[in-house]
Order: C-alpha cells, then structure tokens, then sequence
C-alpha cells in the first residue's frame, strides 16, 4: 500500500490512508479534497444536529416512515453541502492556507486546483444540495435559504473577529432545526433551543481543534478563540460544555414524549465532554485533532438516545 510520504499530493493534515487517497480515482482525488471528503468529520459534525432535530420532531410528534427518508437525505446534503462550504471556505481563504503548515497543502495553494475550477465545483455541489432540499417541504426549503447568509459569512469571521467558532456553530448547527421542520412542517422552541446547545459544544469542540494552529494564526493575524482563551481554554471549554448541556436538557425539556431517555442521552454526552476535558492538552496538536474528531462518538450518542425516545 503506497504510504503518505509517496503520494507527494496528499493534504499533510488528513487521516492517514483515507478512502480518498485509497480508492478514488486519481482525477477525482483533488476536487474531493477541496470539498474534505478526505476528513471525514466535518459531515459528520453538521450531519448530526439534524439527526438530533429528526430524534426531537418524533418525541414532540411521533415517528413516521417518511423520517428514514429525512435522515438519509440529510446525510447527502451533509456531505454535499460541506463540502460546498469547505470550497468556499478555501476560495476564501486560500492566501491564508497558503502561509499556514497544516493547510499549504490543500489543492487551491498548492495549484492542484484552479480557482476558476474550485468556482464550478462550488456550484455543482450547491446544485445537488439545492434538489435535496426540495425534497423536504417548504419549511425546511426556507430554513435552507436563510442558512446560505451564515455560510457566506463565516469564511470571513476570523479577519474581524476573536470569535469565528460562533459563527461556525450558527452554520454547522441549523440543521437541527431545519430536520425539525421537515418533519413537523414548522420549527418550534425545542429546536431553536437545542440551536442554541449545539452552538456551545460547537465553540468547544472547534476551539480544541483551532488549538492546533496558533502559532501560525498569531504570525499572519487570524483570529480564533483559541488565541483569544489561551492558557485559559480548559477552564473556559469547561464551561461551554456546561451550556451545551444544559440547554439540550432544556430542548428535551421541550419535548412531549419520553424526556427520561432524551435527558439519559444528553447526560451521556455530557459524559463525553467531560472525557475530552481531562485528556485536553492546548500544546499537544495530535492529542488535539483526536479529541476534535471524538466529536462524532459525543454526538452520535445524543443522537441514538433521541432516535431510541422518539421511536419508542
């Protein structure tokens, strides 16, 4: 099996032998990188709240086939529609990924990609996201219009503010209440409530792994918190991960069916949180980017006790 120092085109920052450097075919390799597919956990991050919205439409409602359709085509989007982000994101910042280590190597700075080209796949992931969505029904196609604002802005918070995790979580978290709407026809407070918890354990788990790059974000003067936390981060993360807990436990709260197994399900993620706490080390990027990828197992564990007080 070729190894990563043989495949000179390889983004330095990816998992090691992922399916992409693997399997896919060498033309594709590129434009599948821009859009991360590469890294999986980026889906898997914005795939989960709308997971959690489905789990909370069936506890406030009660399940029904049409679900396993949201679920799936939430999946696609997911990965589609990250991946459009992620090429904006690129198209954006590729000045600043050029003098960052961990990003230089990514296909628009390192030319395996032009910017004319990141533009038309950009638009090509954007069209199959677009039939997805309609899909779902009018409320949800309207909650996916008002999110396309908070995508464009985000690439460019970190040049005007010490917070661009916020921003990260008003994007990577709306699907939680558009999965609701698809549903249930309307978003009620349950959602926009658990919204609001997501977007806390978005800035928890994005300052972990922003931790991995301030080095370089202090040369060329990109901000993020976790410059703006610094020694500080694992008492503050503390507290993030208190009001993602919190206020999901309220969302539940909101909820008409089986709170016992939603509030189960939020403590275990609370339990989770807590791990990657007593394991986080600010000056260790490895130890960094594993606990950021951990992220997935937290959420699917909400997501799983949702499904299970939904279904029952």
């Amino acid at each position: 099996m070729q190894s990563r120092t043989e495949r000179p085109d390889a983004v330095v920052d990816a998992p090691p032998d992922n399916w992409v450097d693997r399997f896919a075919p060498p033309r594709t390799r590129p434009w599948l990188r821009l859009s991360r597919a590469d890294r999986p956990i980026g889906t898997w991050l914005l795939l989960l709240p709308c997971w959690w919205g489905i789990g909370l439409a069936m506890m406030a409602d009660a399940p029904r086939l049409y679900d396993l359709w949201i679920a799936l085509a939430c999946a696609i989007g997911a990965f589609v529609m990250r991946g459009a982000g992620c090429t904006w994101n690129d198209i954006t910042d590729r000045t600043i990924d050029a003098q960052v280590a961990r990003t230089r190597s990514r296909p628009l700075p390192s030319g395996q990609v032009s910017l004319r080209g990141a533009y038309l796949w950009l638009a090509v992931q954007g069209l199959v996201g677009l039939v997805i969505l309609l899909t779902l029904g009018r409320a949800a196609v309207w909650m996916g219009v008002a999110s396309l604002a908070l995508v464009a802005i985000y690439p460019f918070a970190k040049r005007f503010t010490w917070w661009p995790q916020l921003f990260l979580g008003f994007a990577f978290n709306w699907g939680v209440m558009l999965a609701y709407a698809a549903h249930m026809g309307r978003v009620d407070p349950a959602p926009v409530v658990a919204w609001l918890g997501a977007i806390a354990w978005t800035i928890f788990y994005d300052t972990i792994y922003a931790h991995q790059d301030v080095d370089d974000d202090a040369l060329i003067g990109v901000k993020s918190t976790a410059r703006l936390f610094g020694d500080r981060s694992p008492a503050i993360l503390a507290g993030f991960a208190l009001v993602a807990v919190a206020v999901l436990a309220v969302a539940v709260g909101l909820t008409g069916r089986n709170q016992l197994m939603g509030w189960a399900g939020v403590l275990a993620f609370g339990l989770h949180l807590l791990w990657q706490l007593q394991n986080f080390r600010p000056d260790q990027g490895d130890i960094c980017l594993k606990l950021f990828r951990s992220n997935r197992n937290s959420g699917l564990i909400l997501a799983l006790f949702l499904a299970i007080a939904g279904l029952a």
